[in-house]
Order: structure tokens, then C-alpha cells, then sequence
């Protein structure tokens, strides 16, 4: 059995080589960085050529959402593929090895530039990246709380504004309408408010309270009972529509954000394997490169 006591370094014999070549890890990741930079630019200004304010002149949002994730994809196949190829190229040969352990040397030196690469991105384009990477989960914890919160914040915000409630106190008498205090009477507004708002909240308005509101409707507008009740039933559907409308919306933003990390999670795999090949590729033309030289100065 060899132990540390039995290996002996000859003096003056040289350390052997680091298996990590980091100038050429380093170089091949600022490659890869500047690529990315450069092609998410282009890509932003392909895109505002695709939308626009006017319905008939943008294009559809599955469309663009379609070509975003094309796009991810290609900046991440083409940044890690030159990161790569510039890392296996520029590394130093090594001597005396298996060529099974160089392709894993080389692999492992196209996957630690893409790393360096991500990183330089996300710290340079901070609020870029994130908005890429790491924003798609801070929108769908929005999306989610917007979602379970519909009933309590998001639909009560959209449903019981002024407009809605001034419509249950519309009168058709004129007389009524320039009575002093008629129409400005903020106690009967700030009930009717409270209880929609509440109602909301609950999911349903209880049998008292829409009774009670129309009650107040009917002594505000001159409205017969009936008429008043009906009004209350009109304005409840509207502020339901409305509470349905705001959830869709939550709904929608957090599939576009589920949609948007797992595109950009997806890219990124894809282009940690292309880097890892490239570097392959590259440090296996290098070799190459270097045994012809040798050849032919022989």
C-alpha cells in the first residue's frame, strides 16, 4: 500500500500542470457575455417592430411570445457556442493523457465559461436578467396572490369604484337630482361602498343587506322598491363581471410568467450543452492544429 511517506518529488522536477485553464475559461465567458448582450439587443428591437399601439398593426401576443422563446434559444446557442469554441481553442495542451479525460477537460472548461458568462449577465444587466430569469417568479407570486386575493383586494379595487356606486343612486326626477344634499350625501354612498365592497370580500351579498340597499336607493332616487332592487342586482353583476375580469388578468399573468422562467431555464440548458460541445470541438482543432504544425517541422 502507497502512502503519502512513500511518494517522493524528484528535486527540481516540475509541478504538474493545473487541469483548469482558467485565462482560456475566462476569455471564452467574456466572449460569451458581449454575444449576449448584443443579440438580446437585437432581439429587443426586433420585437418593438413586431407590437404596436394600433390592434392592426401589432402582432398577436402568441406570436411574439413564440418568437421570444425562438429568440432565447438562438442567443443562447450562439453566445455559448462562440464562449465555448473561444475556450477550447485557447487552452493549453494537454500531454500524456487519455483522450476520453480531454474531451471531459474540455467540457468541463466549456461549461465553467458559460458559467462565467451567465454570471457577468445577470450582475451587468441587472434588472435585464432578472426580468429573464428571475422576475418571471417574483410576477407569478403576484399573479398567485392577485389570483387567491381577487375576492379581498384585486376584485374589491375593480368592482365598488365611484362610478358603479354613484350608478345605484341615479335619479330621473330632476327635482331630486338638485336637491341640496340629494346627491352629495356621502353617508348613503360610503354605505353603499361598504357594503359592496364587504359583499365582495364574501363572494356574495346577503339577503339583508341587498335588501337594505335598495331600500336606500329607493329613498335617494324616488325608484319604486322593485326598481330599486333590480338596480342593486344590475350593479352586482357588473362588480362580479368585474371581480372575473381582474381574476383572467391574474390568471393570464401567471401563466406568462410560468411560461417565461421555463423558456428561459430551458434556453439556458441548452446553451450550457452547446458551450460544453463547442469547447469540445474547439480544444479538439486546437490539438489537431498543433500536431500538423508539429509535422510538418519535423
Amino acid at each position: 500500500m502507497v502512502t503519502q511517506t512513500d511518494i517522493v518529488v524528484a528535486a527540481g522536477a516540475p509541478l504538474p500542470a493545473s487541469p483548469v485553464s482558467w485565462a482560456s475559461i475566462f476569455a471564452g465567458g467574456v466572449v460569451a457575455a458581449v454575444a449576449t448582450v448584443v443579440l438580446m439587443l437585437l432581439g429587443s428591437g426586433l420585437g418593438l417592430t413586431m407590437v404596436s399601439p394600433w390592434p392592426s398593426q401589432s402582432a398577436s401576443a402568441a406570436t411574439v411570445v413564440v418568437s421570444a422563446a425562438i429568440w432565447l434559444v438562438v442567443v443562447q446557442w450562439l453566445s455559448s457556442c462562440m464562449g465555448g469554441y473561444i475556450t477550447g481553442r485557447l487552452r493549453k495542451r494537454w500531454s500524456s493523457l487519455h483522450s476520453d479525460e480531454v474531451v471531459f477537460r474540455d467540457s468541463a472548461h466549456g461549461l465553467l465559461a458559460w458559467s462565467v458568462a451567465t454570471l457577468v449577465v445577470v450582475t451587468v444587466l441587472g434588472s435585464t436578467a432578472s426580468g429573464l430569469l428571475g422576475s418571471g417568479l417574483q410576477a407569478a407570486s403576484s399573479a398567485m396572490g392577485g389570483a387567491v386575493k381577487a375576492g379581498t383586494e384585486t376584485a374589491s379595487n375593480a368592482a365598488p369604484n365611484g362610478y358603479i356606486v354613484d350608478s345605484l343612486f341615479r335619479s330621473s326626477d330632476p327635482a331630486r337630482i338638485n336637491a341640496p344634499g340629494a346627491e352629495g350625501d356621502a353617508a348613503a354612498v360610503g354605505q353603499a361602498t361598504r357594503i359592496l365592497t364587504t359583499s365582495i370580500a364574501n363572494g356574495e351579498m346577503s339577503a339583508d343587506d341587498k335588501s337594505y340597499l335598495a331600500t336606500l336607493i329607493a329613498a335617494r332616487t324616488g325608484l319604486s322598491q322593485a326598481d330599486a332592487q333590480k338596480r342593486v342586482d344590475d350593479t352586482w353583476a357588473k362588480a362580479q363581471n368585474a371581480k372575473v375580469k381582474a381574476q383572467e388578468a391574474a390568471e393570464k399573468a401567471r401563466k406568462a410568467a410560468a411560461t417565461t422562467a421555463l423558456l428561459g431555464a430551458l434556453s439556458l440548458i441548452i446553451g450550457a450543452f452547446i458551450a460544453a460541445v463547442s469547447a469540445i470541438l474547439g480544444g479538439k482543432l486546437r490539438d489537431e492544429d498543433e500536431d500538423r504544425w508539429l509535422l510538418h517541422n519535423q
